[in-house]
């Protein structure tokens, strides 16, 4: 088994290039075993708190909302980068949650005057709702990729919440 010297990844034979980070596999890169284990990049470091590298822990805080937002709230003192992400989480999921509150108290207004305001809910719904999930890939995957996309209004609050604006 060869493993890149570079990353230490386990290299795949009929692969001319490295798995984990890219580099091409040359007769230098395929040694038996790496001595040490390889030590993550400077960008991709190890978070302090939470043990995740924090584009990783970032992109974590978004998955199940505000739930894994407050984890990462409380597990990670030191990383603002996953701080942000992890309060950015918990605030979008608060104004989802509110908004589709406000949504459902204006529709069933609009109900109770005709049911005709039926057709237009649905479609409506569902083309907000595709918006709102889209967003939360975006934000993701940004968290994910390093990047401190900050959502209109709520990452400036988010900024606030944890020291960077």
């Amino acid at each position: 088994m060869a493993f890149c010297a570079n990353c230490g990844a386990t290299l795949n034979q009929e692969s001319g290039f490295c798995g984990g980070c890219g580099k091409p596999v040359g007769t230098a890169a395929q040694a038996s075993a790496p001595a040490v284990q390889p030590t993550p990049a400077p960008s991709a470091g190890v978070a302090s708190s939470s043990g995740l590298a924090p584009n990783l822990a970032g992109a974590l805080a978004y998955v199940l909302g505000f739930i894994t937002g407050i984890i990462f709230l409380v597990l990670e003192k030191n990383d603002r980068f996953v701080r942000f992400h992890a309060m950015q989480s918990v605030l979008f999921s608060v104004a989802t949650l509110v908004f589709w509150i406000a949504w459902d108290i204006v529709w069933r207004i609009l109900f109770s005057i005709s049911g005709f305001f039926a057709f237009v809910d649905l479609p409506l719904s569902l083309v907000i709702s595709l918006g709102i999930f889209l967003l939360w890939l975006f934000v993701m995957y940004q968290a994910y990729s390093q990047r401190e996309f900050h959502i209109p209004i709520i990452g400036a609050i988010a900024a606030k919440q944890v020291g960077l604006a």
